[in-house]
């Protein structure tokens, strides 16, 4: 039965959920729940295994991360929860999303990935650490090195499962499995349910309820789409023509390799177009620093392999451009989902070559309609148009914070110099920080404790004061130093 005709979960406090979390929640501007986190929340919260069909944009990742974030023991230094993703980006904003909707409860989250030394995530994985977001292949690797203790995990999601197939990661996800504890709670997320994922939810999920939430229809009536039949030669001078006469807020334009990607972001810059791009090619900092300054809309193009077509929460798209065509028709209705989020509309423009009929006609079949062609705009209409799109290009708008960022706007991370080795205990600093005038144990965030330094979030707007206080205030008879820490 849906939750909806049991008149429950028209609202986040209808869950039970504790202060924290439902504060931390409407602080992210979640309005009401989306129907997977009406569907999906309780069952959590009542440690039911569930295998989950939605289509990326529904808001699965806090359907899972808003209950598990509520069950979690904060005073269990061990992970209690493991996320699998098939991409290093996806851990990231997986991490990122757990650490804000547990912010008040100062939920530590890591993601750990490829590419990233390992070292540095062996020391993370021995402090204090909730939740665990990672790519198979590493968490693995920790698994089997016994630098991640999996002893009591106590949640398991497996994110993307269809992806996680596509990108030959199943066994990996299977190995993870066998050396996780028996009794857990197993979610399963998937856009599609081919058989590897349906044999995974049969081996390892324990009667698990099997929840379908109907796609949206984002296709037909909220994505305008059209496409233009151009030969791959002529794609750069089409993208600029349609770029000028759209005149898009926010774009993003899908290249099938990380070379076109290159190739098209020297060919926008050249012209004056703030862009920026991503790829498999880029240092994974580079990437992540590209994806947050798009969030923040400090630029209005960007130019991306499928790399940024999965699973990326970005606001406010309202253009996405096929400058290739997918090789799968899958991989075409994820682009196209990067537009349109959140109830929005967005615009998807598709660029075919002649050749390409066949898979075009794939992609058709695959959505349930026809994609209207349209003629090249006439160079009289570029021409009209130039001028309200030379003026947007110019406009020097303010970086606009994300959600995550206006969660943070009232959270100070202060840095003392002084953690294992000096003997000081977590518990030290909450003792300590919370005796100040003014404060409460409640004010103070997530406390990150390395062998030689201490990082504290102050919430509630009250950094300032403790900064202030703690210069003349010892911690066990330690007077450390103390600053703001660097962003």
């Amino acid at each position: 039965m849906a939750l909806e005709e049991q008149g429950q979960g028209n609202d986040f406090g209808d869950f039970g959920l504790g202060e924290d979390i439902v504060r931390a929640v409407g602080s992210l501007g979640y309005e009401q729940p989306t129907p997977v986190q009406r569907e999906v929340i309780p069952q959590v919260l009542a440690h039911r295994d569930c295998a989950v069909r939605a289509q990326t944009g529904s808001g699965k990742t806090a359907a899972f991360g808003i209950p598990v974030c509520e069950l979690i023991d904060w005073a269990e230094n061990r992970p209690q929860a493991l996320v699998l993703t098939p991409t290093r980006e996806l851990a990231g904003q997986v991490k990122e999303d757990f650490i804000n909707i547990g912010r008040f409860k100062r939920i530590k989250a890591v993601a750990i990935y490829g590419q990233q030394p390992f070292a540095a995530q062996k020391t993370e994985l021995k402090q204090k650490v909730h939740v665990v977001a990672g790519t198979p292949g590493r968490v693995l690797d920790h698994i089997r090195r016994g630098t991640l203790n999996a002893e009591r995990i106590r949640f398991l999601v497996i994110d993307e499962a269809d992806e996680m197939l596509n990108r030959g990661f199943i066994e990996q996800v299977e190995a993870i499995i066998e050396a996780l504890p028996k009794e857990r709670v197993t979610l399963l997320f998937s856009a599609t349910l081919p058989e590897d994922v349906d044999r995974l939810c049969r081996t390892h999920l324990r009667r698990p309820l099997h929840i379908e939430i109907a796609s949206q229809g984002v296709a037909v009536e909220r994505i305008a789409h059209k496409l233009y039949s151009v030969a791959d030669a002529d794609k750069p001078a089409l993208l600029k023509a349609v770029t000028v006469t759209e005149n898009p807020d926010s774009c993003i334009v899908f290249c099938s390799t990380k070379e076109a990607v290159d190739e098209v972001c020297r060919e926008l810059r050249r012209s004056g177009y703030p862009c920026d791009k991503i790829h498999g090619g880029m240092e994974q900092d580079d990437r992540f620093e590209a994806m947050h300054a798009f969030r923040r809309r400090e630029f209005r193009y960007l130019v991306a392999t499928d790399l940024a077509a999965r699973g990326i929460d970005i606001e406010h798209v309202t253009h996405v451009v096929n400058f290739d065509l997918p090789m799968d028709s899958e991989k075409f209705v994820h682009r196209i989902g990067r537009t349109a989020r959140a109830g929005l509309t967005g615009e998807a423009i598709t660029f075919a070559a002649p050749q390409e009929e066949r898979r075009l006609a794939e992609i058709e079949r695959y959505l349930g309609f026809g994609l209207p062609r349209c003629e090249a705009p006439s160079a009289a209409a570029v021409e009209a148009a130039r001028g309200a799109f030379e003026r947007k290009l110019g406009m020097n708008e303010a970086p606009r914070p994300d959600k995550r960022e206006l969660l943070s706007e009232n959270i100070m991370k202060l840095y003392f110099n002084g953690g294992k080795k000096k003997k000081l205990r977590a518990v030290d600093f909450v003792g300590t920080i919370a005796k100040l005038e003014g404060m409460t144990a409640a004010d103070i965030g997530i406390i990150a404790m390395q062998d030689n330094a201490t990082f504290v979030d102050i919430l509630n707007g009250k950094g300032p004061l403790v900064l202030r206080a703690m210069k003349t205030t010892t911690i066990k008879g330690k007077l450390l130093k103390v600053h703001e820490a660097k962003k």
